[in-house]
């Protein structure tokens, strides 16, 4: 009872941290675009809080793995970035601009904490044995999110104005202060970090990405594919302009792949043994190449199905992604491995949606096309990744989700890479 109790309060946290999250975006895109009237100071401010993130998210998980109480530290870094939403916007059309951008860049080093620095936490959350239904469960949360909080930071701009919508924003980031204060604590890891260098910390933390096979295609995969998504999200507005006839629909085709990537993960929550985590990085990523393939056709009937096909991949990937990270990653680096991957995705996002503009403007089917070679090229990356070993070391096999320890592995895992100090024999 207690932990199911646990696992319930760390999801309303982690939804209500993700989903101000996701508002924040648009909440500051509106409010910067209604202070100062301008188009390229709204995207200033958007690209500021965004790209810093890659930065960021390795320090915060490094800084999260030596903490005896990791869910105080993330307690501070939802609160430090819901007071950046406050100050960007108390500070908008007072002080000049570049200030804002650059106290926007600031709060951006906090982004992953939202996300990675969140699903690091889960094992300590839920029992052993239903890690894979907790993972699906985490990953639910990411797809409310990326439904509601869009949504939700356009009809508050619409009904009370866009600074509001900033407002909501930062106070559902604050909503999930208990839940992240309320975190388990860890006991400290033989020969722990808090004998190294926070340095040396981060180096071991690539290292461990690196050298870890599954580990490395998995997120080689998920970056690059998510350069194919952002290009499809930049291409919205003009996708729906083209199929239906109005910019706004490009919304409606966001709401059709988040609603089919929810229900999609919702199904695995309820039946996790259907997930089977290196094959459907690979799987969800050649499906995603298909449905951009399809969506290029920008026809109505064939650009809503691609919408739905895409969701159906992208949701099972992240819960894929998360699973395969909870089962390779050190128990020690567990907290940067997640933010670490959560900035690198978030980079590779912002890279596609930034190329998006512009080759949507040249040709909105190539610029799909572009998408969709995007994917293909990360699952050739993912094929690349798994190039048979010559040699293979006896392991403790298990099933995903049966335990936290570093170095015990999943019987569809490949081995791992020769020299790997982070695996166990």
């Amino acid at each position: 009872m207690i932990r199911r109790y646990q696992l319930a309060f760390y999801l309303a946290g982690a939804a209500a941290a993700r989903t101000g999250d996701e508002m924040s975006g648009p909440a500051l895109l509106l409010a910067g675009l209604a202070v100062t009237g301008s188009a390229s100071a709204a995207s200033a401010l958007l690209a500021g809080i965004t790209l810093s993130a890659a930065v960021g998210g390795p320090v915060i998980g490094a800084v999260l793995d030596r903490a005896a109480r990791p869910g105080r530290l993330l307690a501070g870094a939802l609160g430090a970035y819901a007071a950046t939403l406050l100050v960007i916007l108390v500070s908008l059309g007072r002080i000049p601009l570049p200030i804002v951008v650059a106290t926007a860049v600031l709060g951006g080093l906090l982004g992953p904490a939202l996300a990675g620095g969140w699903t690091a936490q889960l094992p300590y959350v839920a029992a052993p044995d239903g890690l894979p239904r907790a993972t699906a469960l985490d990953a639910l949360t990411y797809n409310v999110a990326a439904l509601t909080g869009p949504a939700l930071a356009g009809l508050v701009a619409l009904l009370a104005g866009a600074p509001a919508s900033v407002v909501v924003s930062l106070t559902l980031i604050l909503l999930a202060l208990p839940a992240a204060w309320s975190l388990p604590g860890r006991a400290p890891a033989s020969g722990g970090s808090a004998a190294t260098s926070i340095v040396a910390d981060l180096v071991s933390g690539f290292v461990a990405i690196g050298s870890t096979r599954p580990l490395a295609r998995a997120t080689l995969t998920s970056v690059v594919s998510y350069v194919g998504v952002g290009t499809l999200v930049a291409c919205t507005p003009l996708l729906g302009a083209e199929a239906f006839g109005s910019s706004h629909s490009g919304t409606v085709l966001l709401t059709v792949l988040a609603a089919a990537s929810l229900a999609a993960n919702a199904l695995l929550a309820k039946r996790p043994r259907l997930l089977r985590p290196d094959v459907t990085v690979l799987a969800s990523t050649l499906v995603l190449a298909a449905a951009f393939a399809l969506a290029a056709t920008a026809a109505p009937v064939p650009l809503l199905a691609a919408m739905v096909i895409a969701g159906v991949a992208e949701g099972p990937q992240l819960t894929a992604l998360f699973a395969v990270r909870h089962r390779e990653a050190p128990e020690r680096l567990r907290g940067q491995i997640f933010t670490t991957g959560a900035s690198l995705k978030i980079t590779g996002y912002a890279l596609g949606a930034g190329l998006g503009g512009p080759l949507a403007t040249w040709s909105l089917p190539g610029a799909l096309l572009v998408a969709a070679g995007c994917e293909l090229l990360a699952a050739v990356g993912y094929m690349a990744c798994t190039a048979p070993s010559r040699r293979r070391l006896p392991f403790s096999w298990r099933r995903a989700g049966a335990g936290t320890r570093p170095g015990v592995r999943h019987p569809d895992a490949q081995p791992p890479c020769p020299g790997n100090p982070h695996v166990s024999p």
